[in-house]
């Protein structure tokens, strides 16, 4: 009898739910660290970083907190990470081209090369200056921070979510 958790010879194969979780906490970790890093080595402090973040939704009062602004600065990290995650998701289960595309070995590299600067973009030049109402202010660390986003970004969420199609892709006939 056929396993029904595995797909037929050519048909597609859609990531599941478990592929989003994945996605969410890897992306979120990961490009918390990069963050974290550069924020680090531009002389502030983690919890400075996080309170920043905070700052789209509590403004100045986020750096009266302390720990507690910081950690729902993480909080919101997460949460943007899991709706970016969301949003592949979303589109690799739509798009049957986009699946052709991460099924070939250096599809997941190609995506995300996009995906993640993609998701930079629209943040920084629409979602945060739109939250705080000002102009985004672009400088190196801006252009570190959209080159960062393929590999700590773009990469964590394309790859989770595109493994199963590039591991279930069908043997040559």
């Amino acid at each position: 009898m056929d396993d029904p958790r595995v797909p037929r010879h050519g048909q597609d194969t859609l990531p599941g739910p478990s592929r989003l979780l994945i996605a969410g906490l890897l992306t979120g970790v990961v490009d918390g660290l990069f963050a974290t890093v550069q924020n680090l080595l531009s002389g502030s402090t983690p919890a400075r970083l996080w309170q920043n973040v905070a700052f789209t939704v509590l403004g100045p009062a986020s750096f009266e907190g302390g720990a507690r602004t910081a950690l729902i600065g993480l909080l919101l990290h997460f949460g943007v990470a899991f709706g970016w995650s969301t949003v592949f998701f979303l589109l690799v289960r739509q798009s049957a081209r986009l699946r052709q595309v991460l099924a070939k070995p250096s599809g997941i590299i190609k995506v995300a090369a996009v995906y993640g600067p993609f998701i930079w973009l629209v943040m920084s030049l629409a979602v945060i200056p739109l939250l705080v109402q000002r102009p985004p202010n672009i400088t190196g660390r801006w252009w570190v921070q959209l080159i960062g986003h393929f590999p700590f970004v773009g990469l964590p969420i394309v790859a989770s979510i595109a493994w199963p199609l590039l591991r279930r892709r069908p043997a040559a006939a």
